[in-house]
């Protein structure tokens, strides 16, 4: 155990991830989950890793599955009479070769790099006049990291400007689903009921975006998603459904907290933001370090797909395996000064866009976006501090702030 650091069982410090009391600053929790490496639960079907080798083994293992209905604890659910998809079909980040190869392959093809870049022009426009609003004390949340990304992605999919704030509010309930409580121990929580409200909204809505694009196509994503084919396959309504939720949740939320974490990184960092106002081009190397030391996602969960050997551990098929990537990307061993937040540092190694088959389709976008909005954050606030100590949502998986107030 590291010097300075309460010793206690590991399945405590575990369930001590889910405590708000920590969220402000996991980090200590989860060194003395990597110290005392990897985690068997056998009586929640469970394992947990939480090195960088061991997490990077895992989502490179061609039996590690995405779709939580194989796992042993989701069948157990069903069998009981819980109900197999709650919250309609999944997206293809929670499916498995061949649906996922099929429908990514599909997919990647209205999401090419020329869309990407394409948008750079809007996302400049959109930052500029949520800058132009900035006040001191100003919420960078609020004000900024909110409400470009869903902006963003209602643009893509040609969503009614009008209708932002609904898709802002359903994201954050969907993005509750994501937690351990739901997608690991297979529990409801809290909330559920008002999640599968959302759900149901979001769908319908999606569903009547869809019949227009159907009539009256346009330039957007959805439009290209709606026409997409290749060799006579082309996607379903449910299938465009899942994947427009799947862009919704993981792109938004993530984004919120990627350019919310690197800001207080740089406020934290007074140099860095200094830096980054001499020299732009250094944002590239701020996103990954970010990625890295206050990662968007902490953890993310797949199932074995089959017995399975994780550097000395077996893990029985069936059973989940949770990746704590937060405690991954400050492992001592993969990075050195680890705990540091450091954009020089030569190498920067993160497993924050997944890896393998599952990498992140949207990481160009959640890049640009980031690149963008840091870039003007500085630029225009040169002498920005950081006003008051940030509060932070609820979710574990997700981890963000609810707010983040600077001096301008």
């Amino acid at each position: 155990m590291t010097p300075g650091r309460t010793e206690q069982s590991p399945d405590v410090l575990l369930r001590e991830l889910l405590d708000p009391a920590h969220r402000a600053d996991p980090y200590p929790l989860y060194a003395a989950l990597r110290d005392h490496g990897p985690l068997l639960l056998p009586g929640h079907n469970l394992a947990v890793f939480s090195s960088y080798a061991d997490c990077d083994e895992v989502l490179r293992h061609p039996a590690a599955c995405s779709d939580r209905l194989k796992s042993t604890v989701a069948q157990r659910a069903i069998a009981d009479g819980a109900p197999a998809r709650p919250l309609g079909p999944p997206g293809f980040l929670f499916l498995d070769p061949p649906d996922h190869t099929r429908l990514r392959r599909l997919v990647s093809k209205a999401f090419v790099p020329k869309v990407v870049r394409a948008l750079e022009p809007d996302i400049t426009s959109m930052v500029d006049h949520l800058l132009d609003e900035a006040a001191s004390p100003f919420d960078a949340i609020a004000g900024l990291a909110h409400p470009l990304p869903v902006a963003v992605i209602c643009r893509l999919l040609g969503v009614p400007v009008a209708d932002e704030p609904r898709f802002r509010d359903a994201s954050a309930l969907l993005a509750q689903g994501l937690d351990p409580f739901v997608s690991i121990t297979g529990a409801a929580g809290d909330g559920v009921e008002e999640r599968l409200r959302a759900g149901r909204w979001l769908r319908e809505y999606l569903r009547g975006l869809i019949a227009d694009r159907r009539r009256e196509p346009g330039e957007d994503l959805m439009s290209a998603l709606v026409e997409v084919e290749e060799s006579g396959d082309v996607l379903t309504e449910d299938e465009i459904v899942a994947t427009c939720n799947l862009l919704l949740i993981a792109g938004h939320e993530t984004t919120v907290n990627l350019i919310a974490n690197a800001t207080l990184a740089l406020l934290r960092h007074p140099g860095q933001w200094a830096a980054l106002r001499r020299d732009p081009g250094r944002a590239g190397a701020v996103i990954e370090e970010t990625l890295r030391y206050d990662p968007p996602v902490q953890l993310i969960g797949r199932v074995a797909g089959e017995d399975m050997t994780i550097g000395s551990v077996r893990v029985p098929k069936g059973d989940n395996l949770l990746l704590l990537l937060a405690a991954a990307h400050r492992d001592p061993a993969a990075t050195d000064r680890a705990d540091e937040f450091d954009p020089d540092r030569p190498t920067i190694r993160h497993l924050g866009f997944g890896k393998g088959p599952h990498f992140c389709l949207g990481a160009p976008l959640a890049r640009l976006e980031a690149t963008v909005a840091l870039t003007a954050l500085t630029a225009r606030f040169p002498d920005a501090r950081l006003a008051a100590e940030p509060a932070y949502k609820q979710n574990v998986t997700l981890r963000g702030m609810e707010d983040l107030s600077i001096t301008l």
